[in-house]
C-alpha cells in the first residue's frame, strides 16, 4: 500500500443562500478553511435570481481557489 501526498492546485466551490449576508458568511468560512490548504481566492462570480412565486431573491456564487 502506497502513501502519496499531493498538493491541491485548484478548487472550485459553489454557494447558495436566501440572503447576501448568509452567502458571504458561507464563503468566508470556506476561505478560512482553504487557507489551511494553502489556497487563496482567485476569482468570484455571483448572481441573484428572483423567485417568480414569492418574489424573494436567491443568491448564488462560484469561488475559484488557487494554490499559492
Amino acid at each position: 500500500m502506497g502513501f502519496s501526498l499531493e498538493r491541491i492546485d485548484d478548487k472550485v466551490e459553489f454557494f447558495e443562500g436566501f440572503s447576501l449576508k448568509e452567502l458571504e458568511k458561507q464563503i468566508q468560512v470556506q476561505i478560512d478553511n482553504n487557507r489551511a490548504l494553502m489556497l487563496q481566492v482567485h476569482n468570484v462570480q455571483h448572481q441573484v435570481l428572483t423567485n417568480e412565486k414569492t418574489g424573494r431573491p436567491y443568491y448564488s456564487a462560484v469561488v475559484h481557489f488557487k494554490g499559492k
